[in-house]
């Protein structure tokens, strides 16, 4: 039996309370910045309610302005280049890292052990370290401002293959037996066992890779150089003029705001399947 403890529990709510507060607090003050005007934002001190000006700085977020300095390009378009983007490399790793991973554990061929480990090598080559190389390649292809210039890059995964190697291998042998009796193929037994038993571990990856591909920032400032193109972390920055420029604060921040919507929407939406992927036993 559970010993209630009054104190350590008010504790426990106290820190936590703590915990929430400070992360919170810097949302709270871009929220209110986004409800007034600009040259509310900068005089001091800055206004710590929110104010009548709210609609006004999404709407031009959303829409576009036309600026003196900085980026006035609509956040609309941008919130739907990062959209595709981060579903291409999310569905292209969880798609890509399951065939090679059910390559490798079903099926034999010379040298699979020694292409797994080249495989799991690449964790020591990110996109960051040959980027330039990878620049060069997708300028000569005539990639860069398109979308598969964004994500083909991007859209291998070691990580994935690893983690579905390791959970194929704890597939009992039996199944595959079973469905080799049946006469079901290897696509068959992929589509109709496999999958099913790993729809935690690919939602958890979902979750994982759908922000890894929202969040990106270095190679798509390299990739992109049109407005049309640019993803909305890209765009929050293209809207910060530099110099003495006087920058639309309150844009800025309902872009910023925006920005954090769909990822927060995918991690509440799938929060159950995201913990029972990373927490599963059988993983």
């Amino acid at each position: 039996m559970v010993e209630r403890r009054p104190l350590l529990a008010f504790l426990a709510h106290a820190v936590m309370l703590v915990g929430v507060s400070i992360v919170a607090f810097p949302l709270y003050l871009a929220f209110v910045a986004s409800s007034h005007t600009a040259q509310e934002i900068v005089q001091a001190p800055m206004p710590l309610l929110p104010g009548s000006h709210l609609w006004e700085s999404y709407k031009t977020a959303l829409l576009g302005q036309d600026v003196s300095a900085g980026s006035g390009a609509p956040v609309a378009r941008m919130m739907w280049v990062s959209l595709v983007t981060a579903l291409i490399i999310t569905f292209g790793k969880i798609s890509i890292s399951l065939l090679s991973a059910f390559a490798i554990v079903y099926f034999r061929f010379p040298l699979k052990n020694f292409f797994f480990w080249m495989i799991f090598i690449t964790l020591m080559l990110p996109v960051e370290v040959r980027i330039g190389p990878t620049y060069q390649v997708v300028s000569d292809l005539g990639m860069l401002n398109t979308y598969a210039g964004l994500t083909v890059p991007l859209i291998a995964s070691a990580t994935a293959t690893f983690l579905f190697r390791q959970f194929f291998l704890t597939v009992p042998d039996e199944l595959v037996e079973a469905s080799r009796m049946d006469g079901a193929g290897p696509l068959r037994f992929l589509w109709d066992i496999l999958l099913p038993l790993s729809k935690t571990s690919i939602a958890a990856l979902f979750v994982i890779q759908f922000i890894y591909g929202w969040n990106q920032y270095l190679w798509p400032l390299l990739a992109t150089t049109s407005e049309d193109m640019y993803p909305v972390v890209i765009g929050i920055k293209r809207m910060i003029g530099g110099g003495d420029a006087a920058n639309e604060w309150n844009v800025i921040m309902a872009t910023a705001l925006l920005a954090m919507l769909p990822p927060a929407i995918v991690v509440v939406l799938m929060q159950k399947w995201f913990v029972k992927g990373l927490v599963d036993t059988e993983k």
